[in-house]
């Protein structure tokens, strides 16, 4: 989920690997490799460049540290598990020290146990390995590997306790555009590879069709409100959806300039009139996916599937819509708009979508920044660079929404 201010063209990323033995003894350092991918959680180009340069099979643990305050670009340093102590490596000099936050598969070891309960639920299907797994992202959010297979490919996503709902939600929503879920133990998850690429780049009409994914399986899932909670997905109905975005606003206020902050006072004081006024407009609370965009669905043509569910919650099905809409080509916008409306309104007689989806997006960008503030609350303090500006811009970006539609207000404004 990258933040608004993002840049367009991210700067060059040079990686620094700290390597550690599994019995957790640091064996020195490799030298910088420049890397084509700019953005830090992605490491199999990392992965493959050590084989290649050094001769070294290694596992990416963790960030260490960064030369730029966020991603994407820079030098970044990563610790990296290595089998016995490799030769013609420099000698570092820091120090690694324990976190309590520290995710399992940031640890030596770690990653080694998650393969070995995938490799396990793989034998009971019958399914052996072909090839040697493949890492391809860590960071505080997942773990993710490709494991090839004597039928194709299998993928393993190890996430931190707060996504820990994903393969509960998934084995629920069998049979819906969701990943094939081949099995899960809390948060481990073992999914079948799906065929097609990643639609950042999603045509007009596929991006029609992911709404058409998504808005009846919230219309369905509407009846499935305290099951839901039940697995264990956040609850961002009104009431916590309140006294969440209040304590964020004020937490991170010191971060804001003046005018936000005089933006953001009465937008709190009036979240309970303004979600009010939103249920009013008859769309039932639901299964939200809270990180909807083009780039979460796989597929191609009109075969699209929905991915990342970790992100979910329990609240107003049109939280999905602004980030979607904010990241479509803006010639689009206006179509998308209108068939959401008429797919709601299909869907829940009697509603009003159109004026809903105008009174959330300020709460949907208020949400987000609740989103970020909790990650960084739960995880260790080297990984908070690639959350660290988050609240506090999504907050900004609310209150920038806000004075727009404070303008289309006025007399005269359109």
């Amino acid at each position: 989920m990258p933040a608004p201010s993002e840049a367009a063209k991210p700067p060059p990323r040079t990686a620094r690997l700290v390597l550690v033995t599994p019995d957790g003894v640091v064996a020195g350092a490799l030298p910088p490799i420049p890397l084509a991918t700019p953005w830090w959680q992605e490491i199999g180009s990392l992965v493959a460049a050590v084989r290649e340069r050094q001769g070294l099979e290694i596992t990416v643990l963790r960030l260490l540290e960064a030369s730029l305050p966020k991603p994407p670009g820079g030098e970044v340093t990563y610790l990296a598990e290595v089998d016995g102590a490799p030769a013609d490596v420099e000698r570092w000099a820091g120090a690694l020290r324990d976190e309590p936050l520290r995710l399992p598969y940031a640890r030596p070891t770690g990653p080694a146990a998650d393969l070995a309960w995938a490799q396990a639920r793989l034998a009971e299907r019958g399914v052996a390995l072909t090839g040697r797994p493949e890492q391809v992202r860590t960071w505080n959010l997942s773990s993710l590997w490709r494991l090839p297979c004597d039928d194709g490919a299998a993928w393993l996503k190890v996430v931190p306790p707060f996504f820990a709902h994903e393969g509960a939600l998934l084995a629920h929503l069998t049979g819906e555009r969701v990943p094939t879920l081949l099995a899960y133990d809390g948060p481990r998850c073992l999914l079948a590879e799906l065929e097609g690429e990643d639609l950042y780049e999603a045509t007009p009409a596929q991006r029609i069709a992911m709404i058409d994914v998504l808005v009846p399986l919230q219309a369905e899932q509407a009846a499935s409100v305290g099951g839901l909670l039940a697995l264990g997905l956040p609850d961002w109905r009104a009431s916590r959806l309140i006294d969440a975005i209040s304590s964020v606003a004020d937490r991170v206020a010191p971060e804001l300039n003046l005018e936000d902050r005089a933006t953001l006072a009465p937008f709190v004081r009036g979240l309970a009139a303004r979600l009010g006024r939103i249920a009013d407009c008859g769309l039932p609370d639901t299964l939200v996916h809270g990180d909807f965009h083009s780039g979460n669905f796989r597929g191609d043509g009109d075969e699209l599937t929905l991915l990342d569910w970790g992100d979910s919650g329990v609240g107003n099905p049109l939280l999905d819509q602004p980030a979607f809409l904010d990241r479509a080509p803006p010639v689009q916008s206006r179509a998308l708009r209108e068939h959401w409306r008429d797919r709601w309104r299909e869907l829940a007689p009697g509603s009003d979508p159109a004026r809903a989806a105008e009174l959330i997006a300020p709460v949907a960008a208020a949400r987000q920044a609740v989103i970020y503030q909790g990650f960084l609350d739960r995880i260790e303090a080297s990984e908070h660079p690639y959350h660290r500006a988050d609240p506090a811009d999504w907050l900004a970006r609310t209150a920038a929404l806000l004075r727009e539609e404070s303008r289309s207000d006025e007399p005269g404004v359109s």
